[in-house]
């Protein structure tokens, strides 16, 4: 499971500091549980599984998909049920065509 730990850290992009600051951990701590020195206890995973929307069973076993939703889903979502029914057209237009330039860049 250590190896996980810091597999999720850096696809966030985050330092150990940083990452350990959200489990509420000193870094060196947390460096130990990366480094398998320490155990990682069911209290930290079920913080990394709801900080970071990580796939819990992921976490313990390696099978499944990481992520239990994109990271920006959920703020995503919240913006657009906030916005009136033009302005949701408009950002289902504007992801269109991000995902259209998307596509071409990568057939390129």
């Amino acid at each position: 499971m250590h190896h996980r730990m810091k597999q999720v850290r850096t696809i966030l992009h985050m330092t150990q500091k940083e990452f350990a600051k959200h489990l509420g951990i000193t870094q060196n701590a947390y460096s130990m549980i990366e480094n398998n020195v320490r155990p990682l206890s069911d209290k930290y995973i079920k913080l990394v599984s709801r900080t970071f929307n990580i796939n819990e069973s992921w976490i313990y076993t390696g099978e499944g998909d990481m992520f239990t939703a994109s990271p920006y889903e959920t703020e995503l979502i919240t913006i657009f049920q906030q916005l009136d029914y033009n302005k949701q057209l408009q950002l289902l237009h504007i992801a269109k065509e991000l995902l259209e330039k998307q596509n071409a860049s990568s057939q390129q």
